[in-house]
């Protein structure tokens, strides 16, 4: 290959995650592939994930009652095919992770469960505890390094979708080691990228979460959905200078209580379930909490637990805690919401693809329907696992067509058609919701007491008018705000200026489609529309480059 040649590959996955990893194994036996990750290969949600992966592996627990328990928590709005999928598939995905050497933690020769909120039976299984999610990344890494036929390139972020005749051919990627542009061609492009928490001051997510994946398919002409639905993790650390480090789920599953600042209990106050309510009425009730003992946090309790067992069952959590002075077994923890995951993004069908032909997404990236307007703890990890296999079985399918076959056996019993949706269509760039947005330029480097650059200012907005509660009247002064922000193209595009475009991207299409949902639902609450409204809205929001927000 000659310098500044395209690179060929079968199959191109943006990502490195479970979704990523997951898809990767698949395809790896029909063809190339080339796997992108912006930053190290490690540096994805999945390494941070916490809780677990639930699924339906104990004979105390039935398929139905799984399925029951994420239709609950989609508060209305699950893609009830999508969730079939979820929970009678991913007990095959995870025995196959344990068959590839994934770890899970046992109570003696059995799977050990725990159970988390809204879940009806326990059927989360962790890893070392606290470190599930690295330990599935690690046994899918080494499963992906055994077989030929797979690359990774870090450090390369991907920057644009490469069209052919309105089908995606292949992408453009930075590298930053160079920063010089390669295009990527191939028979498949899977975006499996995670979320956009970093859009929000206040995120449990990896630095690396800016929903890239999702603003390059809106550049592209993709249709994304469900964007407004954007979890707030009840419990994240509250402490100076920290970062908001997640405190698991499942250190409510195992007891622990919230407490607010005058050490009262307060959670059956608000939902019959206590901590284990679902937790966007967990992520309500501590702000309510702190509005009224002008706290800036509340505290999680687990010093009525065993010490021992707590510290044993949580070592993550523990040792980062520690490093803030703080014993979790034996301490109050100050903890606040933060933004968590989405559910929404790129719109898909149950085999990961999307409106353009050529393009996938799984994982955070993908917007299935499968979570509905709120998801149900420790799915997320499974969605990934199921979803990127199920992308990948399809990717095999449409560049070797003698897999087809295959692909069809997958999706033959839940529908297996590409989504296509009608969109009212505005004129690019004149739309008075603001459409068509551009390039910007890299954040201000850090100094003492300047004003927050453009990426700050950002993330300020979202988090301060279109957080936990939301109203019409601060979702259309962050619209303002966002629009007014000194934003445009650079003259040279590097990773903060691609991040900036992103996070600037989806802070106003969040903005616009929370906007246009004119109730309350799941994680999306809106003061001036506090009750759901299933007539106009018990349907999915869709907007793409060109069009209004849609509900369909």
């Amino acid at each position: 290959m000659k310098p500044g040649d395209p690179i060929q590959v079968d199959f191109a996955i943006v990502g490195c995650g479970i979704a990523g990893l997951r898809a990767a194994v698949e395809v790896a036996q029909h063809g190339t592939v080339l796997v992108l990750a912006k930053s190290e290969l490690s540096e994805t949600a999945t390494e941070w994930a916490q809780g677990g992966i639930a699924a339906v592996l104990s004979d105390e627990d039935e398929i139905s009652l799984h399925e029951q328990d994420t239709i609950a928590a989609g508060d209305g709005l699950c893609n009830p095919e999508a969730v079939k999928v979820l929970v009678e598939e991913g007990p095959r995905y995870i025995q196959q992770l344990i068959e590839w050497g994934t770890q899970f933690d046992r109570a003696g020769t059995r799977l050990a469960f725990t159970r988390e909120g809204a879940h009806s039976r326990s059927r989360v299984l962790h890893a070392h505890g606290d470190s599930t999610g690295r330990e599935i990344s690690r046994a899918l890494m080494a499963r992906a390094n055994a077989l030929p036929g797979i690359s990774f390139r870090a450090y390369a972020l991907t920057t644009e979708l490469l069209l052919d005749r309105g089908r995606v051919s292949g992408l453009r990627f930075l590298d930053e080691s160079s920063g010089a542009t390669q295009d990527v061609r191939a028979g498949a492009v899977l975006l499996a990228t995670g979320g956009l928490g970093h859009v929000y001051r206040e995120t449990t997510n990896p630095a690396v979460a800016t929903g890239d994946g999702m603003a390059i398919a809106y550049d592209a002409g993709a249709v994304l959905t469900d964007l407004e639905f954007v979890q707030f993790h009840p419990t994240a650390l509250c402490v100076k200078g920290a970062p908001r480090f997640l405190l698991s789920e499942a250190l409510r599953g195992e007891g622990g209580i919230l407490r607010n600042a005058d050490l009262h209990r307060f959670m059956k106050h608000y939902h019959e379930a206590g901590e284990l309510a679902p937790r966007d009425i967990v992520a309500r009730a501590i702000v309510a909490e702190m509005h009224k003992t002008g706290a800036e946090f509340v505290y999680l309790d687990m010093t009525g637990l065993d010490a021992d067992y707590v510290r044993k069952r949580f070592p993550r959590i523990h040792a980062t805690c520690q490093t803030f002075g703080l014993d979790i077994a034996t301490d109050l923890i100050p903890v606040r919401p933060a933004a968590h995951y989405a559910m929404g993004g790129v719109m898909t069908d149950l085999l990961g693809r999307t409106t353009l032909p050529g393009l996938y997404a799984a994982g955070e990236t993908a917007g299935t329907g499968v979570h509905g307007a709120n998801r149900l703890a420790s799915n997320s990890l499974l969605e990934g696992l199921v979803f990127g296999a199920r992308a990948g079985i399809a990717m095999a399918g449409e560049v070797h067509p003698e897999n087809k076959q295959t692909a069809a056996a997958c999706a033959s019993s839940h529908g297996h058609k590409r989504p296509k949706v009608n969109l009212h269509r505005d004129n690019p760039g004149h739309s008075k919701h603001g459409n068509n947005p551009g390039h910007g330029h890299p954040p201000s480097p850090a100094a003492s007491g300047p004003p927050p650059g453009p990426f700050d200012q950002i993330r300020n907005i979202l988090w301060r008018e279109v957080g936990i509660i939301r109203s019409g009247r601060d979702l259309n002064r962050a619209l303002e705000q966002l629009r007014a922000l000194d934003v445009e193209r650079p003259g040279k595009l590097g990773r903060a200026e691609c991040e900036l475009h992103n996070v600037w991207t989806l802070a106003q299409l969040i903005t616009r489609c929370a906007l246009a949902r004119e109730e309350s639902r799941g994680s999306h609450y809106r003061s001036d529309f506090p009750f759901p409204d299933d007539e106009k809205f018990r349907k999915h929001s869709l907007i793409s480059r060109d069009s209004k927000v849609a509900f369909e």
